[in-house]
């Protein structure tokens, strides 16, 4: 992508740019289009070239990584990664190095793909309080989904087309767990609420146990969503029941979308390829730009780590959320009033009850509760299980 707009990148950012090492585990292997001459193994090469001025990281994972970063940020260069998994972590030890260095560190790409999100939570919607963000920040369960959802496919089946267009990796538990939404909500939620949130802070929960991706006609979707409320900030990604005319409903295959609410700009979202590529070089390579201009105009390192608050992490079960439960209970009477008194024993307000299928011996119950606390819920259906009335719990799912 830089060799296809090396003429335009000059006009934009009055300077051109020269890739001259790119660094590889392997040196003999084949890569198509790549100069041979630029290959290295050998780190010191780039660290100590004092021509090197902007180092793109795509290696992922902790480390080698994090000692690379941090070592180029120390000696002034500039670094534009894509790592989810260490800024998820380490953002804060990250940001300390480039400040020491006077050096940008742009991350662009490590959220959402090719989708702007990161820069306008930093810069473009600086001027708002933030309270929310949520959306699909997962292309491969994005698929999976879709596919239950659009051709009737189990998951066991859905994920094996997902792996065959390479849309998951061999080992895909980074992404049907929730583990990859989750490291990207922890870096939106730190950027956008001025408060550390790490990837520990953030609850996951996957898909692998989701057996139909719908649900008396709404769609379910693995959502991450960070809200930052007057008690603390909630962080969490799992799957939820969205009603089928909301647009993240429409949000197909790999493609992403984040809805972020400011209290001036009101709701705004932000959509498209989540992963890939070239989408991905486009953030790199806008990061790369940015860098670029900065060094031109003297004035690296300008914006640097912006959580300078310290609000409080709640705690997920204090969190609340809407549930849709269906279950399998005796068809004789009394047996609702016996449930609804659990729930409200346990301070679950029950919304709405609707009895889907009554057979001589079993009637299957639909219950759609309020806003309620986490462990509420939990009290209440572990009480529910042990009742005999109760012969299965068969569904429970977040609502949106």
């Amino acid at each position: 992508l830089i060799g296809r707009r090396s003429e335009e990148m000059q006009q934009k950012t009055g300077a051109a740019l020269e890739i001259k090492k790119i660094l590889v585990h392997n040196m003999k292997k084949v890569r198509q289009g790549v100069d041979q001459n630029l290959l290295t193994d050998q780190w010191k090469e780039i660290i100590e070239d004092d021509e090197i001025q902007i180092v793109i990281e795509v290696m992922g994972g902790i480390e080698p990584a994090k000692t690379m970063i941090t070592e180029a940020l120390k000696a002034g260069k500039n670094v534009v990664s894509a790592n989810k998994d260490l800024i998820a972590e380490y953002g804060k030890e990250l940001y300390d190095a480039a400040k020491e260095g006077s050096a940008d560190f742009l991350f662009e790409a490590a959220v959402a793909g090719g989708i702007p999100i990161i820069r306008p939570l930093k810069q473009c919607l600086e001027g708002n309080q933030i309270d929310e963000i949520m959306g699909i920040v997962n292309g491969t369960t994005n698929y999976i989904l879709t596919k239950m959802f659009e051709d009737g496919m189990d998951f066991t089946e859905a994920l094996a087309k997902a792996t065959e267009l390479g849309y998951a990796e061999a080992d895909p538990t980074a992404d049907v767990e929730g583990l990859d939404a989750g490291r990207k909500v922890a870096i939106m939620a730190t950027s956008a609420f001025h408060s550390q949130v790490k990837f520990s802070d953030v609850y996951t929960e996957g898909i692998t146990k989701i057996t139909a991706a719908k649900e008396r006609g709404n769609v379910i979707k693995l959502i991450g969503i960070a809200r930052n409320t007057s008690n603390g900030i909630e962080a969490g990604v799992y799957p939820m029941m969205i009603d089928k005319k909301h647009p993240l409903a429409t949000v197909r295959d790999s493609f992403n979308a984040v809805f972020v609410h400011g209290d001036a700009v009101g709701d705004t979202m932000f959509y498209g390829r989540g992963a890939g590529e070239l989408p991905t070089a486009s953030a790199v390579v806008g990061d790369v730009m940015d860098v670029t201009r900065n060094i031109v105009w003297n004035c690296t390192g300008r914006i640097g780590w912006s959580a300078y608050k310290e609000l409080p992490i709640k705690e997920f079960a204090d969190v609340k959320n809407r549930f849709f439960i269906r279950m399998q209970v005796i068809n004789e009477p009394g047996v609702l009033a016996a449930i609804a008194k659990v729930f409200g024993d346990h301070k679950v307000s029950i919304e709405r009850v609707i009895q889907e299928q009554a057979k001589a011996a079993k009637a299957e119950l639909v219950i759609g509760t309020s806003a309620v606390k986490e462990y509420h819920l939990q009290d209440a259906l572990e009480e529910l299980k042990e009742m005999p009335i109760v012969s299965e719990i068969s569904s429970i799912i977040r609502e949106y």
